[in-house]
Formats: C-alpha cells, sequence, structure tokens
C-alpha cells in the first residue's frame, strides 16, 4: 500500500500485520473517528486476529517507550494521526 499519507515510523512485525494495521486505522481515520474509538476498535481487532493483549495508542502527540512481544509492534502516522499498536503480555 502506497499512500502519501502513510508514513511508517517503526515496525518488527510481518507485513500482512502491518498492512491489517494500515487498511483498519484508515478506515476509521478517514471516516474521522475519535483516536478513542480508533485504538478501541483496532485493539479488538488485532485480539480477535492475532490473540494475544493488543495495547494501541493514537493521536497526534505523544511519547512511548514500551516492551513488547517481538515481531509484534507497529507505529505509523497517517495524515495527521499516529497510531503505535503492539502486543505485551
Amino acid at each position: 500500500m502506497v499512500d502519501r499519507k502513510l508514513q511508517m515510523h517503526y515496525s518488527d512485525a510481518p507485513q500482512d500485520m502491518q498492512i491489517a494495521a494500515i487498511e483498519f486505522a484508515a478506515g476509521f481515520i478517514e471516516k474521522k473517528s475519535t483516536s478513542l474509538e480508533i485504538a478501541k476498535e483496532l485493539k479488538k481487532d488485532f485480539e480477535k486476529r492475532y490473540f494475544g493483549s493488543w495495547h494501541c495508542i493514537v493521536g497526534n502527540n505523544f511519547g512511548a517507550f514500551v516492551s513488547n512481544e517481538e515481531g509484534r509492534v507497529i507505529y505509523f502516522t497517517y495524515g495527521q494521526i499516529s497510531i503505535l499498536l503492539f502486543k505485551a503480555g
């Protein structure tokens, strides 16, 4: 997926997982959903698809330093919204 609105900052997740996160989040962002709605729904979707405890932070101004399972972190910006999605625990 190539989109000028998209900037991948960091990910060690498989490409299919990255694409799933981007496409899911982009749909909610385009619908003008709130950051909380995006985080809640993306977390629920990833817990259903990939099992375990996923965590999602969404916003346009935040810092984060987290521990995550190997191969299970995706951090990107779509438009003005940044999304950090990771699995821990």
